[in-house]
């Protein structure tokens, strides 16, 4: 029988250790809410390698007295409980007594502290536990503790710590954070001798926010003011169409400590439901304020788990205080009549001019417009109804003139007009687009590959496109059966397969303005890590520095597509997903990309475009489920019809 062994104090500290730090951000935050709970107005961090090499916090709080300098590297030493009901309502952010040991437990640690009723300061070393000197030092009233060399003696620790960025983007979020919670507070950030963030400290949460997140982030928030009898809610919320593809950016405080609730995230996205799109997730920056007896901050060392006395009251304080910030604060958008109006002649009368846009769905067909091609133009005054139609003159093809002579109808050649467009751009499908649907030639199909099977012409089903329901789903006679295929679903997986295959040869586009994104930590981390992952799928990415990023290329394929909207959610991915292999983000990025370039359900298509989408989608038998596993086609057999009818 093993014997039982009382361990000696540097294991155990070891061992405790391992709970608090588990990297450079997670001692900084220990020693940050330290200098919050010593009533600090003014804090500056700074850090460099990551936080690895180099941590240095300074505060203008209460400080330490000489007295207790000893017991504040001691572990379960601390000032902020005395007796087991104060766990009951604890007030201050740290309490536990383990921060200080623990940290000083794996590194060489320096502090510099006085009191305002000490003349004299106080300058403490300690490696690894160990006190080496305690000595007086001259120093203003307050903290500044300098960490050095984290995990120098664990190595089996120092091995598992990211790159120097990775950890002080980090570090960064910390700071971020603790800026937004404590808006009273002025915050200094200075990463490798630049300062990267400065909280103005006046107290209001939009400047904080602002100082954090930037302008754009802080002009889409609409402000938020609640309570019921036992929960008062503040904060920011964002507005319904700035929703974003994850949620990173709701941010939760309780009694001013950051923390991650299930209750308050359930209420948020319950209060924005119909609101935003599926998929999409709304933003917060709110501060739950409620008694201290009413929540539970002991549930895990790192102190950002907390359990509610009661949920409800959590939930529903938070449901109507976002609820009613909605309803006054989310206006809806105004927009010319007129304007939307030009904008729909526009762009049904000049689709012409645009053929890589006008047919999406055609595959392997190349149709070059002729100089004599002509087009109808008409002004926006003619544009009276809706099912108005405006005739396409074609070479060789007589129209009567059908139109009344007072209205302003102009007949023009397009030869000059057409030198602007670029006669070579594929579709979404790899094909051409037609300036307009032939008359006089007959268009060539798609080349098939050779099969061990042949089957002649006369053998195949023929396939006709009927029409269209709801405009989300395609009605094709295809033999004896009636198919059904949702072509957002069906046009998804075409363009997953045809990314596949261009695997880490993805056409791109170059923009003439780059686009910057705004990030979290986390995601602008995992963007930068990634860097290589997303050039292979066609964005062309470049850090800007302090949680921005630059896209000068973005792949041909999400042409018209919201690029900012695309990259975050690709960001959130990668952020969630560290630890997945290089194909698995691969083929992530493939699905979210497919998905936001496929043609949408209520999109306009043209009969043409029904026809030739048919003949792909069931002239390949590999596109049967979209990428995400939904099916893309469903039928009934001419024998299941005529069964409803009676005539079987």
């Amino acid at each position: 029988m093993p014997k039982i062994n009382v361990l000696p104090r540097e294991i155990y500290e070891l061992i405790a250790a391992g709970e608090v730090v588990e990297r450079p951000s997670s001692a900084v935050k220990e020693l940050l809410e330290n200098s919050v709970d010593a009533g600090a107005d003014s804090i500056t961090l700074e850090i460099k390698a990551g936080g690895i090499k180099y941590i240095r916090i300074t505060d203008n709080g209460c400080g330490i007295a000489r007295e207790d300098v000893r017991n504040a590297f001691t572990g379960h030493a601390t000032s902020k409980i005395t007796v087991s009901d104060d766990l009951d309502c604890v007030a201050t952010l740290g309490f536990r007594g383990e921060a200080l040991a623990s940290i000083a437990a794996v590194s060489r640690v320096e502090m510099f502290t006085r009191t305002a009723e000490e003349e004299t300061g106080t300058h403490a070393v300690v490696e690894g536990g160990q006190f080496i000197s305690i000595d007086d030092a001259g120093c203003p009233v307050g903290t500044t503790i300098v960490v050095r060399d984290i995990f120098y003696n664990v190595p089996a620790r120092m091995k598992f710590l990211k790159k120097d960025v990775t950890e002080a983007n980090s570090v960064a979020a910390v700071a971020d954070r603790l800026a937004v919670s404590h808006p009273e507070i002025a915050v200094r950030f200075i990463r490798d001798g630049k300062q990267t963030l400065c909280s103005s400290g006046d107290g209001k949460l939009i400047s904080a926010v602002y100082a954090v997140y930037g302008k754009e982030f802080a002009d889409s928030l609409i402000p938020v003011s609640g309570s019921n009898s036992t929960v008062k809610v503040e904060g920011y919320v964002s507005k319904p169409l700035n929703a974003r593809a994850n949620r990173n950016m709701q941010l939760f405080y309780v009694n001013g400590r950051m923390v991650r609730t299930k209750t308050a995230c359930a209420a948020l996205e319950e209060a924005f439901k119909g609101s935003v799109m599926v998929g999409k997730f709304p933003s917060c920056v709110l501060n739950l304020t409620m008694p201290y007896n009413f929540v539970d901050v002991n549930v895990h060392p790192a102190k950002t788990e907390v359990r509610f006395a009661n949920e409800k009251e959590v939930f529903s304080a938070v449901y109507y205080a976002v609820k009613s910030a909605l309803e006054q604060g989310d206006k809806a958008p105004t927009q010319d009549a007129s304007k939307i109006i030009n904008q729909r002649v526009q762009k049904q009368l000049f689709a012409a001019v645009e053929p890589a846009k006008q047919l999406r769905f055609q595959q392997g067909v190349s149709v070059a417009p002729t100089p004599e091609t002509t087009f109808v133009r008409a002004s926006v005054e003619d544009y009276k109804k809706p099912e108005e139609s405006i005739p396409v003159i074609h070479e060789n093809v007589k129209v009567a003139a059908e139109e009344p002579a007072s209205q302003n109808v102009v007949v023009e050649s397009v030869s000059e007009s057409y030198s602007a467009v670029d006669e070579s751009e594929p579709d979404l499908l790899g094909g051409y687009t037609p300036a307009v649907k032939p008359v006089a030639e007959e268009v060539p199909a798609p080349p098939e590959e050779p099969q061990k099977i042949v089957i002649t012409e006369e053998e195949k089903p023929q396939v006709r496109a009927v029409g269209e329901l709801f405009s989300t789903y395609i009605l094709v006679e295809y033999g004896n059966e009636l198919l059904l295929i949702d072509k957002h679903a069906a046009h998804e997986r075409i363009i997953y397969e045809q990314l596949k295959a261009q695997n880490k040869n993805i056409p791109s586009q170059m923009l003439l303005s780059p686009i910057p994104v705004h990030l979290s930590r986390e995601e602008y981390a995992a963007v930068i890590a990634d860097i290589d992952l997303l050039a292979d799928s066609g964005f062309a990415i470049e850090d800007f520095g302090d949680g921005t990023v630059i896209v000068s290329e973005y792949p041909v394929i999400l042409e018209g597509s919201d690029i900012a909207a695309q990259l975050t959610e690709i960001a959130g991915y990668l952020a969630d997903n560290v630890r997945d292999v290089t194909t698995e983000k691969l083929d992530w990025i493939f699905h979210s990309a497919a998905c936001r370039a496929a043609v949408k359900a209520g999109d306009v298509t043209s009969d043409y475009e029904l026809q030739q989408f048919a003949e792909r989608v069931l002239s390949t038998p590999d596109i049967r489920y979209c990428p995400h596993g939904r099916p893309v086609l469903a039928g009934f057999t001419k024998r299941d019809i005529e069964k409803l009818f009676g005539r079987v």
